[in-house]
């Protein structure tokens, strides 16, 4: 039973990620410069990547956004919605790791032919890794640009053989508050559940993301699974996922359990469908400073030409 919800902050209101990679560079750079334009500048050698990629992979061009740079390393990785890990967008790159992402099992539920458990190992292996360059859009009307390294969704859901009957598919986040200490808070009804249409997890851009920036996905992102489905709010992309489960029936999903007036089902990106506090007309992207220009929302999230035929005949408003 959610007890209680947590206070969604304004789109204007938003920290910028800089902020919160490194307190005191931002102290030095507001009292050496004086201005706070000086503050993306400050930030932006605080937070490194792994030396070097571990992943192998080829880079995937055609499902890669074209003429549009990728956040940072220290963008991706030290500003995220993971509550699991506490409700502040620093919360998950400070607590998460208590996280063990290895070993890990994934149970195969539902309307499939083939189910059980199966280990991390089982599960990527027989797939080769890509890297698609993915736009990432909030609810909260921020967002990226970030190198996601994983496979296609729909190659994996397919070795499990669905049933006719498998009309949706559920994915399911690891429950466990020794290792994700903000579910020991009432914020969401945990687990946290989310789910898709089959014909969306089967499309061609939803991938099963293992990594980012070709080193493996950091605990606060994910690890050691996560889906993305680039043309939906980011809150529709299951993290640190150990089930998945085929339906007949539309799953119940987290936020739209804990708040449906303000979160639907699909949760896809969509300017002239406003969240009941805040425009989704226009969003801020991480990177771009305090001064940084709003920019428009495009609908589907710029995926528009490749996934709106899923949605022929909907009433998009309705089923938001």
């Amino acid at each position: 039973m959610l007890i209680r919800r947590p206070n969604d902050i304004k789109p204007s209101e938003i920290t910028p990620e800089s902020v919160f990679l490194n307190r005191r560079a931002v102290v030095a750079a507001v009292l050496g410069a004086g201005a706070a334009t000086a503050l993306p500048r400050a930030m932006a050698a605080t937070a490194a990547p792994p030396p070097a990629p571990n992943l192998v992979y080829t880079k995937n061009t055609r499902y890669t956004v074209a003429n549009d740079t990728p956040n940072s390393w220290a963008e991706v990785t030290g500003y995220n919605n993971f509550y699991e890990f506490g409700t502040d967008k620093s919360d998950p790159a400070r607590n998460a790791g208590s996280l063990r992402p290895k070993p890990w099992t994934v149970e195969i539920a539902g309307e499939a032919e083939i189910k059980g458990k199966f280990s991390f190992e089982d599960i990527v292996k027989p797939h080769p890794l890509e890297e698609r360059i993915y736009r990432f859009r909030c609810v909260e009307a921020w967002s990226m640009v970030i190198p996601w390294v994983g496979f296609p969704l729909g190659d994996l859901l397919k070795r499990f053989k669905p049933t006719s009957k498998a009309k949706y598919v559920e994915f399911t986040t690891l429950l466990d508050p020794k290792q994700m200490p903000g579910q020991s808070t009432s914020v969401l009804d945990w687990p946290y559940v989310e789910g898709l249409r089959i014909d969306e997890a089967m499309h061609p851009l939803a991938l099963m993301v293992t990594g980012v920036y070709g080193r493996e996905l950091p605990n606060q992102n994910g690890a050691p699974l996560r889906v993305m489905s680039p043309w939906k709010y980011g809150l529709k992309n299951a993290k640190s996922i150990v089930k998945i489960r085929f339906t007949e029936q539309q799953p119940k999903t987290t936020w739209n359990e804990a708040a449906p007036s303000e979160y639907g089902f699909y949760g896809n990106v969509n300017p002239q469908v406003d969240h009941p506090r805040w425009s989704q007309a226009s969003e801020r992207r991480i990177g771009g400073g305090f001064l940084a220009k709003r920019q428009p929302t495009l609908p589907f999230n710029g995926y528009a030409e490749q996934v709106a035929s899923l949605y022929t005949g909907m009433d998009l408003r309705r089923y938001f």
